[in-house]
Formats: structure tokens, sequence, C-alpha cells
């Protein structure tokens, strides 16, 4: 099981849509191949960060993968695919860009050396330094399963 950053522009689908979508709903309109290849090693359960770019910068909350990569419905491309995922819990407090790069712990996160990639991996211990910068106790953890609540 792995840990990864999905990253959306908030006027394109913001974590506020995604929390308020009936189930899990598709992360797609991926047109990187590094990217789709990220949800093509996704396993239903691993967690990810929900990242809002462009201006806001932030890490606003934790997404469930629910559906292995399958065909993107907004494309004819056969090329790609994409994941399912459902919101799990908002952010107590959501962690800034400039705070994660302020952090010498999270130096090598993807977001910090390669910011434009729009699904990244997040190793183990960077799930945890950010779950602790955004005062989540406790730390959910992967795999995360079906219809389980975050409390």
């Amino acid at each position: 099981m792995a840990y990864w950053l999905f990253k959306s522009e908030p006027g394109t689908w913001s974590w506020e849509d995604q929390m308020a979508h009936d189930g899990p709903a598709e992360w797609d309109g991926v047109r990187n191949y590094q990217a789709r290849n990220n949800m093509r090693a996704m396993e239903v359960g691993d967690l990810g960060f929900f990242y809002h770019s462009v201006k806001e910068k932030r890490i606003v909350g934790i997404v469930r993968v629910a559906a292995p990569a399958h065909p993107d419905s907004t494309s004819d491309d056969a090329r790609w695919e994409c994941v399912d995922v459902e919101a799990l819990c908002t952010l107590p407090r959501p962690v800034h860009l400039q705070e994660v790069k302020d952090n010498p712990a999270l130096a090598d996160m993807v977001l910090v050396n390669n910011s434009r990639l729009s699904v990244q991996p997040v190793t183990e211990a960077e799930w945890e330094e950010v779950c602790r910068m955004a005062g989540l106790e406790p730390v959910p953890r992967a795999p995360w399963p079906a219809g389980k609540s975050y409390s």
C-alpha cells in the first residue's frame, strides 16, 4: 500500500466538490504520462492528500483510492486512465506549500522538487509529517477499508 498527492485547481474540482460528490469520483483529465503511471501503480485503499493548486497552494484533505486505474471517461484515447477517489476527511489545518518547503523533513518530497506533477507519490515518512503539521491525530494509514469513516 502507498500514499499519494492529488493536485487540482479549485476552480476546476475543489475539495468542496469532492466532499459534496456522492461516493467516489474519477480523478479524470490527467494528460501526463508520469501522473498516469502513478495512478496505474495505485491500489484500492491507498490514501492521498488533496492539494489545491494555483493560488491556494495548500493540502486541504485526504482521499481514499476507491477503484483501480481504468479508462478515463473524459478521453477517447485508450492511453489515458484514471482512478476513482473518495473524500475521507478535511485536514484540521491546511498545510501550505511554503510550510512544506520550509520543513527539512520534507526536502525530498516530490511536491517540493516537481511541483507541476499532478499525481505524485508520497513516502510514509512524508505522509506522517504532513499529517502531524495538519494536526491530524491519529494519522490515517493505508490500506483504508471501504466504508470506514475517519474519526
